[in-house]
């Protein structure tokens, strides 16, 4: 398990983490999802054990992380910006992964240049953006680790070869128990293959739960009113957001479907329907409603 526990991270002032905590669960999918500039990345850097918090603390089974060598091998990583030496070729990077990771599998690494095809030889520098990816995700999970942290991994991967990629990693947490970690502005994607949530704001995470909580706790309804009577919902059902075309009008109403339904009956609408929500749509109301909504400008 991983956990990080009231983290907080300055840097020259600016409070880049602020008392985040996180626990990802062993052999799952956790999803990390926020804006831009939640902390996302900051906190990778800290699970990772690059950075050292400021207060709090980021343990791996356990121990803390940072200078722990025995828990930084149980960890891999591709980072956003995920780095190689410059003249290095993919052969040259596998010794280096090699040498850093006793459980690097060469049969796993031989076995995959049948799925990454690329120039082994080749500088990766000279590789397009997508290539780079793929000689990520050939290196790291030759390192068959325990612990997948992954920012934004299939950003510049094709189609074909983004759905090749998570069935790898899918058919490493079923068959293996591998960990993974994954931060994604892509929520559609997460949506199929996360068991647990994370969202970000502001170096805060204000929510974490698993996936199945968090769309039981949300609801969207649609009511159609008689004309005229379009009722004022009471305190106590918690609205985080209205609209309506015509007659139409679509709640967005924290609670449990069944719950939520059998309290706006009482309010005789001709129609009620109840809805699931997607994960984007449940990040957007999680984050603040209407607050966080597309606004429309005028130019």
């Amino acid at each position: 398990m991983i956990e990080a526990r009231s983290v907080v991270k300055t840097f020259g002032g600016f409070t880049a983490l602020d008392g985040a905590s996180i626990t990802v669960p062993d052999g799952g999918v956790y999803g990390l999802v926020g804006p831009n500039g939640a902390g996302k990345s900051t906190l990778i850097r800290h699970l990772t054990g690059i950075c050292r918090p400021d207060s709090g603390e980021v343990l791996v089974e356990g121990e803390p992380v940072y200078e722990n060598p025995e828990k930084k091998v149980l960890v891999a990583a591709i980072p956003d910006d995920w780095y190689y030496f410059p003249s290095a070729s993919v052969a040259d990077m596998a010794r280096f992964y090699q040498g850093f990771y006793p459980s690097f599998d060469r049969g796993r690494y031989e076995k995959f240049r049948a799925v990454f095809t690329l120039p082994e030889n080749t500088p990766i520098r000279r590789m397009s953006k997508g290539m780079q990816k793929q000689a990520a995700f050939w290196l790291t999970m030759s390192c068959r680790p325990k612990y997948l942290i992954l920012d934004e991994p299939v950003d510049g991967l094709d189609p074909v070869m983004r759905r090749q990629v998570w069935s790898l990693m899918m058919s490493d947490v079923s068959e293996y128990g591998t960990t993974v970690l994954v931060s994604s502005h892509n929520l559609r994607e997460l949506e199929d293959v996360c068991d647990h949530v994370g969202m970000m704001n502001r170096g805060k995470v204000l929510v974490e739960r698993s996936l199945a909580d968090l769309q039981e706790n949300i609801v969207k309804l649609q009511a159609v009113w008689r004309a005229g009577e379009t009722p004022v919902l009471p305190r106590e059902l918690e609205v985080l957001h209205t609209s309506h075309v015509g007659r139409v009008y679509t709640y967005i109403v924290r609670g449990t479907a069944a719950a939520v339904t059998e309290r706006m009956e009482q309010y005789q609408p001709l129609m009620l329907e109840a809805l699931p929500l997607s994960l984007e749509e449940i990040f957007i109301y999680e984050l603040g409603g209407e607050h966080y909504a597309v606004k429309e400008i005028l130019l």
